[in-house]
């Protein structure tokens, strides 16, 4: 027995000196990596090491560490989209670490630096590849624009051009906001049981020349992303820094003008000594519009940000910004009118509808890095927000004499925190990263009106009004683990409690109605990589239907958040280099769909749905200077409690396409000729009332130099006659003896045209 116990110390003995051997003989690479613009750190960039085929990430401070290397030679490859691809050849010793700072150069984007699967690093998000790529190539007229970088989402403007566009996804006509979750630098978009209806989001307040990234997801597999989610989460993040000063000039025709300036507010060398960028930007606008009345469209939008490394692990962002806008409606007519020679396509029954908004927002920011490696961020918003909009779906059904145009108003403030806590550590010998968040919103709505009136002067009767106080507290774990080289597991949590409160104004007596609800809501996501030019998915989740709080007081019912169930499976491909595919095959399942009509002031149930479907993506650099990319969404919508041929959900698109042809060039000049194109659809449940569908072409060519910039663009190129908008909605023309029940639309841009031109300082 002493024999083995003795050849069993000598084994721990030997074991403990080769180990400790070994470890003498290893170094380390350190390193940060910043944009040779504004040397502010590049988050996610890809850190690779040609001898050993081992990567990394950047975190969210643009730092990296490879550790366990043999003394000798390497060569690191660093690349991020968008720009330049550099080496840099390293020299290891034993028991050293080396350290590096690599300033990556902007250039044109290189398909073949795109990854399917991209490595993982604390604190920085995996970002959508197709976002980045699309952001730097489309262009881009208006922030709703940007919303169509998401793969089958298409957008529709009926009301002047100062209303939140209609959205449309995956089976959705999610009406302004309801079912899609969208944010601007961490702050939210939509709004909690407003005016206009459930989750209106108005993005108008984004100058579009500040965004610098959009990442998407469909689906509502995200922990850290809750109310509104359902068919998925669009997250804007605006410019740190600019690489220069600008102000651009544009005019089209409809006497439609803008102006945008973009100013620097610190030189070079005040944010290179003190790593700091601040800045401020302006944008105005104003147009007559293409109907026969003017729409007298008007926006204002300024912002300021400031970026601040108060050290080498503590970053500082504050950001303002504040919006108006007023504008005249022609609304939606009824394709009768046309028909009959009342009204020409560009004619209006009411063009006394309208409306003004405005919204001011301030941020604060804080992100640091631990003594332990973990990243912490804190963030605080503040929101002031005021909404009136006149409308006339109706004309004369309900009131012969008068009409039917109502008010919708209210004025809003919320109140928002949320942190975020990363942290890397081992499980089981392989890497697990944890994501922990919580947060409280709580919005105090004021005079949610809805009243019955007469050309935008006169209150004939008030409909509804009353005060909202909705608040939502969260929390939600989400825990990536290596499983092996080529597996990855995602699991998450997300809790979340709703307090709904209402207090009717027109109420005889004083009463606050409360609703409470908690729900859980797990996540499970799956992803091999097959080869470096293969990624499986398999994502899963459990999430629930948004809800207004007049709805949840008026129904007293246990499915005041119904619930959801959806799942993707899929693969992200590059056959090639130069070519980038994505096929995901989706369903998802909802228990109810309660929606407040806002313009009724009235609840409709919509009952349980079933969406399912399959996606497409395809983006491919043709030449060093020419690229192509599609987007081919088909979608099967139905109502499972309704009788077959019945069962069919209003406005839901079911064959959708998008994409085009891009060019840039080492000269200067770049452009795009696009398409968007949507099929046939459903207006009603039993498909008797068609919604029409188009294609459309939009150009665009623009020369760029050191010193200036000169564009051109044009929307429907070919002059097709089209309905943006369309609904099955009754309605009575004033001298109609009954109702009509028919599509009602808002036409479509004609051909389009403006120039601008824009100079840099």
């Amino acid at each position: 027995m002493s024999f083995f116990k003795n050849i069993f110390i000598c084994g721990l003995l030997w074991l403990a000196v080769i180990s400790t051997s070994f470890a003498a003989h290893q170094g380390s690479i350190q390193g940060i990596v910043q944009s040779a613009n504004d040397h502010l750190p590049l988050a996610g960039a890809s850190v690779f090491l040609v001898e050993t085929s081992q990567g990394v990430a950047t975190d969210a401070f643009g730092k990296y560490q490879l550790d366990h290397l043999k003394a000798g030679q390497y060569t690191l490859r660093f690349s991020y989209i968008g720009y330049q691809t550099q080496q840099v050849n390293v020299t290891v010793k034993d028991n050293e670490s080396v350290r590096l700072t690599t300033l990556l150069t902007s250039s044109n984007l290189m398909l073949s630096e795109i990854m399917v699967s991209t490595p993982k690093t604390v604190g920085s998000e995996e970002l959508n590849p197709l976002g980045n790529v699309d952001i730097l190539l489309r262009p881009t007229q208006s922030s709703q624009d940007i919303l169509r970088i998401v793969p089958g989402l298409f957008i529709a403007q009926h009301a002047g051009g100062g209303k939140a566009e209609q959205i449309f996804l995956r089976g959705f006509d999610i009406d302004h906001g309801t079912d899609i979750h969208l944010s601007v630098d961490g702050m939210p978009v939509n709004m909690v049981s407003h005016a206009h209806g459930q989750g209106y989001a108005d993005l108008h307040f984004v100058i579009p020349e500040t965004v610098e990234r959009v990442d998407f997801q469909k689906g509502m597999y995200n922990a850290d992303k809750g109310n509104f989610a359902t068919a998925g989460f669009v997250a804007f993040q605006t410019k740190d820094a600019l690489e220069q000063s600008s102000i651009l000039l544009e005019a089209g025709q409809f006497d439609t003008y803008r102006v945008v300036g973009m100013l620097d507010l610190l030189s070079e060398k005040q944010k290179k000594e003190n790593r700091q960028s601040a800045y401020l930007a302006a944008e105005y606008m104003g147009s007559a519009g293409y109907f026969e009345s003017s729409q007298n469209f008007s926006r204002l939008n300024l912002m300021a940000k400031y970026h601040h490394y108060l050290s080498d692990n503590k970053m500082l962002t504050v950001q303002a910004s504040t919006f108006s806008s007023q504008w005249d409606a022609s609304g939606q007519i009824p394709q009768r009118a046309v028909d009959q020679g009342l009204i020409s396509r560009w004619g209006a029954i009411d063009d006394t509808e309208g409306g003004e908004t405005s919204r001011t927002q301030i941020s604060v920011k804080l992100k640091q890095m631990m003594d332990n490696g973990a990243i912490w961020d804190n963030q605080v918003y503040l929101i002031d927000y005021n909404f009136e909009l006149y409308s006339n779906f109706t004309f004369f059904l309900n009131d012969p004499v008068n009409g039917d145009q109502i008010r919708q108003k209210e004025n809003r403030s919320i109140f928002g925190y949320q942190t975020n806590y990363h942290l890397e550590s081992d499980f089981g010998g392989t890497k697990l990263f944890s994501h922990l968040g919580a947060g409280i919103r709580r919005d105090n709505v004021r005079n949610n009106e809805l009243s019955r009136t007469l050309g935008r002067r006169t209150t004939l009767s008030t409909v509804s009004l009353g005060n909202v106080q909705e608040t939502n507290v969260f929390a939600f774990i989400n825990e990536t683990l290596q499983l092996t080289p080529r597996l990855k597991a995602n699991v998450g949590v997300r809790v979340d409690h709703f307090d709904f409160e209402y207090i009717d104004a027109l109420s005889s007596n004083y009463q606050r109605q409360n609703q409470a609800q908690t729900i859980v809501s797990p996540k499970l996501s799956l992803s091999y990589t097959l080869n470096p030019a293969v990624e499986l998915f398999a994502k899963s989740g459990y999430g629930f239907h948004s809800n207004d709080a007049r709805v949840v007081v008026a129904q007293q019912t246990t499915q005041t958040l119904p619930s959801a169930l959806g799942a993707d499976v899929g693969v992200n491909l590059k056959p090639f280099a130069n070519m980038y595919l994505s096929v995901a095959g989706w369903w998802l399942d909802l228990e109810q769909e309660f929606v407040y009509v806002g313009d009724e002031g009235i609840v409709e149930p919509s009952g349980e749905t079933r969406r399912l479907g399959v996606d497409f993506a395809l983006r491919y650099q043709i030449t060093p200077w020419l690229y192509a990319d599609a987007n081919v969404s088909w979608t099967h919508a139905r109502s499972t409690q309704a009788p077959e041929g019945e069962n069919l959900i209003p406005l839901a698109p079911s064959f959708t396409s998008i994409g085009g042809l891009t060019f840039k060039t080492k000269a200067g000049w770049n452009g795009s000729l696009r398409y968007r194109w949507m099929d046939d659809r459903a207006a009603n449940e039993d498909n008797s009332v068609i919604a029409q569908g188009y294609f459309l072409l939009d150009a665009s060519l623009n020369y760029t130099h050191k010193r200036f910039e000169v564009s051109f663009s044009a929307q429907n190129l070919l002059d097709q006659a089209w309905d943006e908008a369309q609904f099955d909605t009754e309605s009575r023309l004033q001298n109609e003896a009954n109702p009509v029940s028919e599509i009602h639309f808002t036409p479509g841009t004609p051909f389009f045209a403006k120039v601008g031109v824009k100079l840099f300082f």
